[in-house]
C-alpha cells in the first residue's frame, strides 16, 4: 500500500501525522511511504529523518493525495483539500463530523472512506487514539486557563494556586473523563479549589478515591452546574459524546452570571462546544470576551505543543497505521472491531450512527 503524509494546513497546527519509525516499519512491511516535504518541521523533525527512514519525499499535498491509497493526517480536510479526495481512498484522522455538517457532505460526495481517530473504541470501551490528545487538552486547558487569569491577558488577575494568606482559584470541570481527569489533576497540583462534575456516580466515586484533598466531586445537574459556573474563577468544558455534536450544558444565562474576568476554556470545542457562547478559535487569536467572561476555544489545542502530541499520538497510532496498510480496510475492520468503530463514512454512506443522527442522514451497516 501507498501511504501519505501530508503536511498540515490548518492554522498553528505543528503536529504531523507519522514520526519517522513509523515510517521506517511501514516500508519494512513493503509498503511505500511518501512524506511532503516539511511536514514534520513543526514537530522538530527534519526531512532527511524520514529519508533515512525509507520515505520518499514529496513536493506538495496535491501529488499525496494523488499517489497514495490512505492519507494519514492528524486533522480534518479543510475545504482546499476537498477537491483531492478520491473514491475508495482511505483518510485516516481526527474528524468530529458532528461539528461540521460541509465537511461531512464533502466526505460523503468524494466517496473516500473516512476513518475517524476519536471513534476507534476498543474492547473495553477506550478511545485509544483519542486519549493521548485528551491528556494532552486536559493538562493545557489548566496551563492556558492560568494564563488568561492574569489581568494583562484580560482575566481576574488571580494566581491560580493563590499564596498563604489569599485564596486560591474556584476551578470547575465539567465532565470526569480523560480531558476532566487531567484537568483536575494539574488544577489541583498548582493548589486551586477543584470541582470536578459528571453525570455516572461510579465515576465520581473513582474519582473521589485518587483524588487530593482539594478536589471535591459533585453530580452533574442544570442546579448544580447553575451554581457551580457562578462561582467559578476558571471553567473548564471537558463533555465528550463520541461521534455526536457536544450538548449545550452551560447556558448564556449561567455565563452572565460568571465574575468579570472568570475564565472560560471549552475543550468540547471540536465536537461543538459545550458552552452556549462558544466558538471555535485559533492559537494566533484564541480569545474573546461575552459578557465580561474571557472564552478560550482553540479547536487543535494540542497542536500547541507539537512535538509532544505528535509522539503521543503516534504512539498509539501506528498500530493501527500497521494493520490497515497490510490487510486494507475491510480486512482490518473485519477482524478488529476498534477499527470498524472508526468507520465514519465509506463510499458516500454513512456509517457511524451518531454522525447519521447529528444531520438527519440515513446510517448504513458496514460491510455495506
Amino acid at each position: 500500500m501507498i501511504v501519505g503524509i501530508p503536511k498540515e494546513i490548518k492554522v498553528d497546527e505543528y503536529r504531523v501525522a507519522l514520526v519517522p519509525v513509523g515510517a521506517e516499519e511501514l516500508v519494512r512491511h513493503g509498503h511505500d511511504v511518501l512524506v511532503e516535504k516539511g511536514a514534520g518541521s513543526g514537530s522538530g523533525i527534519a526531512d532527511e529523518e524520514y529519508v533515512k527512514a525509507g520515505a520518499e519525499l514529496v513536493d506538495n499535498m496535491a501529488e499525496i493525495y494523488k499517489k497514495a491509497d490512505m492519507v494519514v493526517k492528524v486533522k480534518e480536510p479543510l475545504p482546499e483539500e476537498y477537491p483531492y479526495l478520491r473514491e475508495g481512498q482511505i483518510i485516516f484522522t481526527f474528524f468530529h463530523f458532528a461539528a461540521s455538517r460541509p465537511l461531512t457532505e464533502a466526505l460523503i460526495f468524494s466517496r473516500a472512506v473516512a476513518l475517524a481517530y476519536e471513534t476507534i473504541r476498543d474492547e473495553k470501551g477506550g478511545h485509544p487514539l483519542l486519549t493521548p490528545m485528551s491528556e494532552v487538552a486536559g493538562r493545557m486547558s489548566i496551563q492556558e486557563g492560568a494564563k488568561y487569569l492574569e489581568k494583562p491577558m484580560e482575566g481576574r488577575g488571580i494566581l491560580l494556586g493563590g499564596v498563604p494568606g489569599v485564596t486560591p482559584a474556584e476551578v470547575v470541570v465539567i465532565g470526569g473523563g480523560v480531558v476532566g481527569t487531567n484537568a483536575a489533576k494539574v488544577a489541583a497540583g498548582l493548589g486551586a479549589r477543584v470541582t470536578i462534575m459528571d453525570i455516572n456516580l461510579d465515576r465520581l466515586r473513582y474519582l473521589d478515591d485518587i483524588m487530593p484533598e482539594n478536589v471535591i466531586t459533585l453530580m452533574s445537574n442544570v442546579q448544580n452546574i447553575r451554581e457551580k459556573v457562578r462561582e467559578a474563577d476558571l471553567l473548564i468544558g471537558a463533555v465528550l459524546i463520541e461521534g455526536a455534536r457536544t450538548p449545550l450544558l452551560i447556558k448564556r444565562e449561567m455565563i452572565s452570571t460568571m465574575k468579570p474576568g472568570a475564565v472560560v476554556v471549552d475543550v468540547s470545542i471540536d465536537q461543538g462546544g459545550c458552552v452556549e457562547t462558544s466558538r471555535p478559535t485559533t492559537h494566533s487569536n484564541p480569545i474573546y470576551k461575552v459578557d465580561e467572561v474571557v472564552h478560550y476555544c482553540v479547536t487543535n489545542m494540542p497542536g500547541a505543543v507539537g512535538r509532544t502530541s505528535t509522539y503521543a499520538l503516534t504512539n498509539a497510532s501506528l498500530p493501527f497505521i500497521l494493520e490497515l496498510a497490510n490487510k486494507g480496510c475491510e480486512g482490518a475492520a473485519k477482524e478488529n472491531p476498534a477499527i470498524l468503530n472508526g468507520l465514519n463514512i465509506v463510499k458516500g454512506k454513512v456509517t457511524n450512527k451518531a454522525v447519521a443522527e447529528a444531520f438527519g442522514l440515513k446510517f448504513y451497516e458496514f460491510p455495506l
